[in-house]
């Protein structure tokens, strides 16, 4: 598997590349292979009033799914400790949920499952709304991104066949999810 650490606007030196990949790599052993390539990107935060200025992101693509977690600690060591442990649930939930129920481990004869398991539901959906989506550009979609105060925005491409998700990032910028209807 292969694996890119890259700094943003920042060097990054042999023993924090080594340590990352060590760290990163660890996670992706537990996938089996399914693991295509992983990207790692480390920064300092500028931002004066937050205590943890060292972040690391991490955006591992398998077969068809893609995993990515972000955390920020007092050194970058920590934080890619700190991402490595949230990437690494999110990787064992993933082989539990969609690895195993494919291969046909899900429906197994296991010891009873104690009371207190039973008795915490999983995640929900616990609000629906039906939305009635009209083409607009993409300008258009950030006015009204901006005029409703949320931090993403569903819209009909007006140039395309497409629905368009407009979404705030941590950064203050935009980004887009385009999708091809049909």
């Amino acid at each position: 598997m292969d694996i890119v650490v890259k700094g943003r606007h920042m060097d990054v030196s042999t023993d924090v590349r080594d340590y990352a990949e060590d760290k990163v790599g660890r996670v992706a052993h537990i996938l089996n292979g399914l693991a295509m390539s992983t990207e790692v990107e480390l920064y300092h935060e500028r931002n004066r009033s937050i205590g943890e200025h060292e972040v690391a992101e991490v955006t591992l693509f398998t077969k068809g799914h893609v995993l990515r977690a972000r955390e920020s600690g007092a050194d970058m060591k920590s934080a890619i400790d700190k991402v490595a442990a949230k990437l690494e649930r999110q990787a064992r939930r993933f082989k539990e949920r969609v690895v195993d129920r494919h291969a046909g481990k899900g429906v197994t004869t296991a010891a009873p499952v104690p009371e207190e398991a039973e008795a915490e539901p999983g995640p929900s959906i616990v609000k629906t709304k039906q939305v009635d989506l009209k083409p607009m550009s993409s300008e258009e979609a950030m006015l009204q991104l901006e005029l409703l105060g949320h931090d993403f925005f569903l819209y009909a491409s007006e140039d395309a066949n497409e629905l368009n998700v407009l979404y705030r990032r941590r950064d203050g910028d935009y980004g887009l999810l385009k999708s091809r209807l049909g």
